[in-house]
């Protein structure tokens, strides 16, 4: 899979799995119901989804410039610091508006998630490169990928 759709695939099953986690742990953490939390987890999720293709979008941009042949476990930290990191910048103030607290208090939660997501994103990045393959610009996927013409 390559092109829009293995963007559009990576981005939708991340946010299906982050969806799973969020919601009953803001639940529990800040005793809004399921349904509030919920709520808050998918608009969470649908933020976290565009953000989550402009930067792959970004990060393939920024591999292709370097000439990177692979993904190795150093990139994909990079990868994951970069992604959780801005997310975690978008985010803070909308979940001290959804979870009716403080700034402070919702970047303190966003850590509480980074942390979670931080070895998330890890995961699941090589689970989906394992599963798919990498994209098509890497020199090394199109080789090592038979079905990648």
């Amino acid at each position: 899979m390559q092109g829009v759709s293995r963007k559009i695939v990576q981005a939708v099953l991340y946010e299906a799995g982050a969806l799973v986690f969020v919601a009953p742990a803001l639940a529990l953490a800040f005793d809004q119901g399921m349904g509030h939390s919920t709520a808050l987890s998918v608009l969470i999720s649908a933020i976290a989804l565009g953000w989550n293709v402009i930067f792959n979008h970004g990060f393939e941009a920024f591999e292709r410039r370097r000439g990177w042949r692979e993904r190795t476990p150093g990139r994909r930290l990079l990868h994951a610091i970069g992604f959780e990191g801005g997310l975690t910048a978008i985010l803070t103030p909308v979940m001290a508006q959804g979870l009716g607290v403080t700034p402070a208090v919702a970047f303190v939660t966003n850590l509480g998630l980074f942390a979670f997501f931080f070895i998330y994103a890890y995961g699941f990045q090589w689970a989906f490169d394992k599963a798919f393959g990498l994209p098509r610009q890497s020199p090394v996927a199109v080789r090592s990928c038979p079905t990648a013409d």
